[in-house]
This record gives structure tokens, C-alpha cells and sequence, in this order.
């Protein structure tokens, strides 16, 4: 059994990537086929599934800033978007001809987003740490603490009056963070991070409370520690592998009857609403037009927590037992439409900007991007460990250098060390179309991600820079697409790292060979 769920999830993973879609398209696929083979779920792809799960919300807790859950557009857009969406689902359950009980559990658990694909692709467009990307996640948490009120009013979990203590374990910081230190690089460090987030569930499970919920918080009582990105790579494999086991059990649950697939068409074209009343409510909140698009977009599904709540009411008999299948499909159906337009949402953005500007409110917006560079003459963009290199060599030179990063905690760190940086997203097509460009001698673009460095070099090519565009480049592939984009110089780090270390190493030979001689000629006999 367990071969033919890696098989059937790489195969069909693979055709979906080779149609330009995520592979996890592939995954809720080769679910549904294995559920028309007769194949069920089973105990252990539930388990694996939920570690998967656990894994994914630790390492979103490592990057968690708590002051991102309590801006006003997370409460007041969350908050907003929760209400209104759920009055307007449970309605039509309502009209369906179930109990208003549950058609408040249907109306609720429809009205979130699906944490685990958002997250999922956040991360891997490298955007968790953005601002639409930290709405995002302030957005996500807080449906997940509603999660946990609306189950504990089901009586499905009971939280214990000691569960209010989750909130304390950020102050474990001090423990946690020197374990990890002595934890080293290898296995061990791997061990560590399956043991905390595996620890955080476990504790939050016995106090009646959601185990996500736990695994995110003992993440985040180790966020912003120098080695979280360390961890967050260690466990990343891992994760990923897990998190398959996941998608393959939504399709496991099999289809319902052909008589439900009508209501389940009408949840799923209901979908578009959901993504417009989350951007009109962001634009409301004075959000830029391309920050309210995206996020949306990130929010535009619905969520497992759905087919949790339908479980529970088909056991406590609020539902037939076939709307527990019907849930599941319009689950995974809103998970495969929501991957794609994920991956392509920038360049949706960029064909549709001048309507989608329309609806943008004027003046000063809580996530504008600046539009002056400060008389700098070098901008770095990305500034990781190769960012951050190349900033302070170039200062060092004496040259005036200004960084751009998305990320606040890069940022904060680099602000502690008196260094000129600025927030500034590279794929956003307006702060290359704004940004003044006077005096600037070059624009090295250290970024991990491609399509941003891509989108960078376009935008500066479109506004007729003529000097320097730098890029790193981490596989050979990329350096056709960089070039074409506009990059005029291109640095491979993991090769050049090589190449210097042997020029090093020859230097030191040289200067002994020549010493060696002297040494020779004035050493006794």
C-alpha cells in the first residue's frame, strides 16, 4: 500500500508539474485515483499527514512575528471577512434544509482558509516574511483561534483552564534557544526540531486545544534566533515528504453521490466571492491594490478545518453522512484551483494593474514602498548573507549603499548595525516603476528566488537603467533567463566560493615556495 501511495503521488506530481501546475495538484489527484481503486485511508497516512501538518506550522511559528497578528487590517479584515462569509454560507445551508446548528458549523468552517496551502505556497514563493505575506499568516492564526473556540463550543475538544499557558511557551526562548545552539548541524539539529514541534502538539492536544495551534507557538518561541533559518532548511525535506501524505488523504475520502455534485459546483463558484470581499475589505483598510490582490489570492480557498467540522456533525447527527464526502470534494477542489492561480498571481496582477488600481484609495498606505533612494549609488536587493556581503564591501569602499529587503527581520538586523535599508518587495511592478533611479551606478540582486530576481531586472530594463544589473545565479539553467531579462552580470556564489578559496590556497603556496628559497640560503650548514 504505502508503494503505491508514493507512486501514484510522484507520478501524478510530476505530470502536473510538466502542465506548468504545483505538484501538489498531482497529489489530490493521485488521491481520488487511489480512492477509485479501491484504496483507503489508514491509520499511518493519517499519522504521517499529521506530522507533516505540525512540521509546516512550526516552521511558519520560527518566522512568526506577534506584532503582525494585531494589526488593524489582520483583526478588522480577518474579523470582517469571518462574519460576513460565514452569516452568508450558513444562510445557504440554511435554505438546504439543515438545522441552523449546522449550518453555523457548515458556515464557519467554510468561511476560513486553508492554512496548509497558503503557507505551503507562500513558502515556497519565499514570501512568508512579506507584508502580504504576514497578513497572511496574522489572518490564518486568527481563524485558527476561532477554530479552536467554535470546537470547544461542540464539545469536539474541551480546553482545559490551564490552556491559556500556550501563550506563555515564547518565554521558553532562553531554554529552547540554548539546546539548539548545542544542537549542532547534523541529525541532531533535525532531531531537535521534530522533537519541539512534535512537543509543542502534544502539550496543546492534552490541554484540549488544537496540536497546530501548539506547534506554531513553540516555533514562535524561537523566532528570530540566528539559527531558525538553519532549522527551518533541516526540516524543510522532511516537511515537504509529510506534508504529501496530506493531500493524498482529502483524496482518499472518496467523491459523493452524482445528486450532490451540483451543490458541490455552487460552494465551489462561490469561491470568486470569497476572493473579492477579502480584497475589497483590504482596500477598505487602505491596503495598495497589488498587496489586497495577493493576499487574496493566498486566502481563496477553503479550509481542512471544513472537513472537521462537517465529521463532527455527521457524528453528532446534525448532517447525512454523504456531506462529509461532499465537503471533502469542494475542499480539495478549492485546494487545486487555488494552486495555480497562487503561482501565477504576480502576473495576474501585472496584466490587470491599471483596473485593479481603480479601487485603490489615495494618500499613505500602510504597506507603501519607497520612491527615493537617498543619493545612494549602489542598491542591493536581498539582504541575506550574500546581500549583506556585498553591502558592506561596497560601503566599505566608500561607496553610498542602500539595501532593500522584505523581510522585517532582516531588516531590524541590519538597521542594528547602522545600515541604510528600506522594506521593498522586488516582484512589485510599482516600486520599479516609482523608484528614482538618479545617480545610481548599479543594482545587484542577491535574491533566492528567480522569478523575483527576473521580475527586478525587467522592471529596471523597462525604465531604461544603463548601469550595472548583478545577479546570482544557483543553477546553470537560470543564467539564459537572467540575461534575456537584462542582467548584464552574473555571479554563480557556490562556484566562485570555490574558485576563491583555490586562489587563496595558491597565494599561500606561492608566498612559501619564494620564502622557502631564502630560508634556505641563510640557514647553517
Amino acid at each position: 500500500m504505502e508503494l503505491a501511495w508514493v507512486g501514484a503521488a510522484y507520478g501524478l506530481g510530476l505530470l502536473a508539474s510538466r502542465f506548468g501546475l504545483p505538484p501538489l495538484v498531482g497529489y489530490l489527484g493521485a488521491g481520488f485515483a487511489l480512492w477509485g481503486l479501491g484504496y483507503q485511508n489508514s491509520a499511518l497516512l493519517k499519522e504521517i499527514a499529521s506530522v507533516g501538518v505540525l512540521l509546516l506550522l512550526f516552521t511558519v511559528g520560527l518566522k512568526l512575528r506577534f506584532a503582525s497578528l494585531i494589526r488593524r487590517e489582520v483583526l478588522g479584515v480577518g474579523g470582517i471577512h469571518l462574519v460576513l462569509f460565514a452569516l452568508l454560507l450558513g444562510l445557504v445551508t440554511l435554505l438546504l434544509g439543515l438545522s441552523s446548528n449546522a449550518a453555523l458549523f457548515m458556515g464557519v468552517g467554510l468561511a476560513f482558509s486553508s492554512t496548509v496551502l497558503a503557507v505551503k505556497l507562500l513558502d515556497d514563493r519565499r514570501e512568508l516574511s512579506t507584508f502580504h505575506g504576514r497578513v497572511a499568516v496574522g489572518i490564518l492564526v486568527l481563524q485558527d483561534l476561532v477554530a479552536v473556540g467554535l470546537l470547544a463550543y461542540a464539545g469536539v475538544k474541551n480546553p482545559t483552564p490551564w490552556a491559556l499557558l500556550l501563550l506563555a511557551l515564547p518565554l521558553l526562548r532562553p531554554v529552547v534557544g540554548w539546546i539548539l545552539e548545542k544542537s549542532g548541524h547534523d541529525e541532531l539539529l533535525l532531531l531537535y526540531g521534530l522533537g519541539l514541534a512534535l512537543g509543542g502538539a502534544s502539550l496543546a492536544k492534552a490541554l484540549g486545544v488544537s496540536p497546530e495551534l501548539g506547534a506554531l507557538l513553540m516555533g514562535a518561541a524561537l523566532a528570530g534566533h540566528p539559527q531558525t533559518s538553519e532549522l527551518s532548511r533541516t526540516l524543510w525535506g522532511l516537511k515537504e515528504a509529510f506534508l504529501v501524505a496530506f493531500f493524498l488523504e482529502i483524496g482518499l475520502m472518496g467523491l459523493p453521490s452524482a445528486s450532490a455534485l451540483p451543490l458541490a459546483l455552487g460552494f465551489v463558484l462561490l469561491l470568486p466571492l470569497k476572493a473579492i470581499l477579502f480584497f475589497a475589505l483590504f482596500i477598505a483598510f487602505g491596503l495598495r491594490a497589488r498587496t489586497a490582490f495577493v493576499t487574496s489570492a493566498s486566502l481563496s480557498s477553503y479550509s481542512e478545518f471544513a472537513l472537521i467540522t462537517s465529521v463532527a456533525a455527521v457524528e453528532g447527527g446534525l448532517l447525512p453522512e454523504s456531506w462529509g464526502q461532499l465537503v471533502g470534494l469542494v475542499v480539495a477542489v478549492s485546494l487545486a484551483l487555488a494552486a495555480p492561480l497562487n503561482r501565477s498571481v504576480h502576473n495576474l496582477f501585472q496584466r490587470y494593474e491599471p483596473f485593479l488600481l481603480r479601487f485603490e484609495r489615495k494618500g499613505l498606505h500602510a504597506d507603501d514602498e519607497p520612491t527615493s533612494l537617498g543619493g545612494a549609488e549602489w542598491l542591493v536587493v536581498g539582504m541575506g548573507r550574500t546581500g549583506g556581503a556585498a553591502y558592506k564591501m561596497l560601503a566599505g569602499q566608500g561607496y553610498r549603499v542602500l539595501g532593500l529587503d522584505a523581510d522585517e527581520g532582516k531588516l531590524e538586523f541590519h538597521r542594528a548595525k547602522k545600515r541604510q535599508v528600506r522594506y521593498g518587495d522586488a516582484e512589485d511592478p510599482e516600486l520599479w516603476e516609482r523608484l528614482d533611479l538618479t545617480g545610481l551606478r548599479g543594482v545587484l540582486l542577491t535574491l533566492p528566488d528567480l522569478e523575483a530576481k527576473l521580475r527586478a531586472a525587467r522592471g529596471l530594463k523597462q525604465r531604461g537603467f544603463s548601469g550595472v544589473i548583478a545577479a546570482t545565479s544557483y543553477h546553470r539553467e537560470e543564467d539564459p533567463l537572467l540575461q534575456e531579462a537584462g542582467v548584464t552580470l552574473i555571479s554563480r556564489p557556490f562556484a566562485e566560493a570555490g574558485e576563491r578559496l583555490a586562489e587563496r590556497a595558491l597565494g599561500i603556496n606561492l608566498v612559501e615556495e619564494v620564502e622557502d628559497p631564502k630560508s634556505a640560503e641563510t640557514a647553517p650548514s
